[in-house]
């Protein structure tokens, strides 16, 4: 039997506000456990609520940057279940009327296509605490820092029908809210984590399959392995005549497995309703065209730009586009250097390759962009090739100099484009290769542009990589061809 794959996504990112969703206690990351929780976030008596309006206004900017229906009106309600690390008992959130409603994220697959995937609404809720189990020795800390940090929980429709596209849908919630300042997206930090729905079904049929739903999956990588394992896992045991349980698993990195948390709780068990603390969220015109006014270019403008402005290819100016960080770097570089495609090539090339292999975010960069679009700018205009700019590119990024021309004039690298000083260098070549020169003449014409690369590599070597590697192959081939 062939089986299709129905995917949807619950994606939870923590809004970039200085405190809490409704208390003043600070959202800071990396603080000592239980120093960041008031008397708001643990629901002690006598306390009320305050709803941060910065989270409010981050809300309607995502949704605005998705083409969402804004509501006027939406209301918080209580979500009540028991857990040790949601100290009031319920959780704050928003379950009938969200202040996001119906939108659309367009995503870009492996083979060059895009998909548009609907999303069914976003709400706002407050986070919960943390369990702690590794310190413990048999014991479970808790610990209540988290407890009230913003979350905008972003859900899908089933739209999704493999692991690559549920992949490429997270990236594209991330560049927005990235691109958007309303999350840095911080993976690692839990600023940004999914809940993943995967079910199978047989080709053809409508009907969804029973789903189960994997938590709090932290990594693009790990989605796609979580709902790789899951889809096969649900396909064997449909296969062996067995049935599809609804229910919450958790995805072990390490086994590369998911294994089962509890069977799924339905809507009602945990006995919504609206919370009598918090007043309706009202929305006027004027304040959501606001937003729409601030909005700063989105991913898929800055993409189209890229193409249609700078001239470059839809891989180049969608990889480019990816992150804001990314996109404001490689913008950098090309207006110092004045070469959109020079400037593609060498943050996707030499500064990406160097990024990956110390595993240091773009941001983080030890060679800025003024310093690359210095060093670029200096291939453009002859004063080193491409060999030693790359040499230029290493003293850089090891801090061995200010900038590109510094570097250059310390470790002498300026090209040799004295057309007198070249000549001299050929001929002396020339007179030391007798075997390579009689091989050249008795060559057949169409094989000789093969065999100058011999002189051509005799040549660098005796400039020290400084001599105009174009004026050496031009001026090679036309004594070279003299002596034919």
């Amino acid at each position: 039997m062939q089986w299709e794959t129905v995917i949807g996504l619950e994606v939870h990112v923590q809004l970039a506000t200085q405190s809490k969703i409704f208390s003043g206690a600070s959202t800071a990351f990396g603080a000592e456990p239980n120093t960041q929780a008031c008397a708001v976030d643990l629901g002690l008596p006598g306390v009320l609520p305050v709803l941060n309006e910065a989270a409010v206004a981050m809300a309607v900017q995502f949704g605005l940057a998705i083409h969402a229906e804004i509501p006027e009106v939406s209301v918080f309600d209580r979500k009540n279940y028991f857990y040790p690390d949601l100290p009031k008992g319920y959780q704050t959130s928003q379950m009938y009327h969200p202040i996001v409603g119906p939108g659309v994220v367009e995503i870009s697959l492996d083979d060059g296509s895009t998909k548009r995937v609907r999303v069914h609404h976003a709400h706002l809720e407050e986070d919960a605490g943390k369990s702690l189990h590794e310190d413990f020795h048999g014991m479970t800390g808790v610990d209540l820092n988290r407890a009230g940090t913003p979350l905008l929980e972003i859900v899908s429709e089933p739209d999704m029908r493999s692991a690559k596209e549920a992949a490429a849908y997270l990236k594209a919630i991330h560049s927005i809210v990235t691109y958007l300042g309303i999350s840095d997206g911080n993976m690692a930090e839990g600023s940004m984590r999914c809940d993943v729905n995967v079910s199978v079904r047989p080709q053809g049929q409508e009907a969804f399959g029973t789903r189960a739903e994997i938590k709090n999956v932290n990594s693009f990588r790990f989605v796609e392995r979580a709902i790789a394992f899951e889809v096969e896992r649900q396909i064997e045991l449909l296969e062996d005549g067995g049935e599809v349980v609804q229910e919450t698993r958790l995805f072990d990195p390490e086994r590369d497995e998911t294994r089962s948390m509890r069977t799924k709780e339905e809507a009602n068990d945990y006995r919504y309703f609206p919370c009598p603390d918090l007043l309706p969220v009202v929305l006027d015109g004027a304040y959501v065209d606001h937003l729409r006014e601030i909005l700063p270019e989105l991913p898929d403008e800055k993409r189209a730009r890229f193409q249609n402005e700078l001239g470059l290819s839809a891989y180049d100016a969608n990889v480019l586009s990816a992150t804001r960080d990314m996109a404001d770097y490689f913008e950098a570089v090309k207006d110092v250097c004045g070469d959109a495609k020079q400037a593609a090539n060498w943050v996707q090339g030499e500064l990406s390759g160097a990024l990956n292999r110390e595993g240091i975010a773009i941001q983080d960069s030890p060679v800025s962009a003024p310093q690359l679009g210095e060093l670029i700018a200096r291939v453009i205009d002859d004063t080193i090739n491409g060999k030693a700019a790359k040499q230029v590119f290493q003293a850089l990024w090891h801090g061995e100099g200010e900038n590109a021309d510094a570097v250059i004039e310390a470790k002498g690298l300026k090209q040799v484009t004295d057309t007198a000083a070249i000549d001299a260098m050929i001929d002396q070549v020339i007179a030391d290769s007798p075997a390579q020169v009689a091989q050249y003449r008795d060559a057949e014409p169409e094989k000789r542009g093969k065999m100058i690369g011999y002189f051509v590599g005799q040549v660098m070597k005796a400039s020290r990589g400084t001599a105009n590697p174009q004026q050496v192959n031009q001026l090679l081939k036309e004594k070279l061809d003299a002596l034919c």
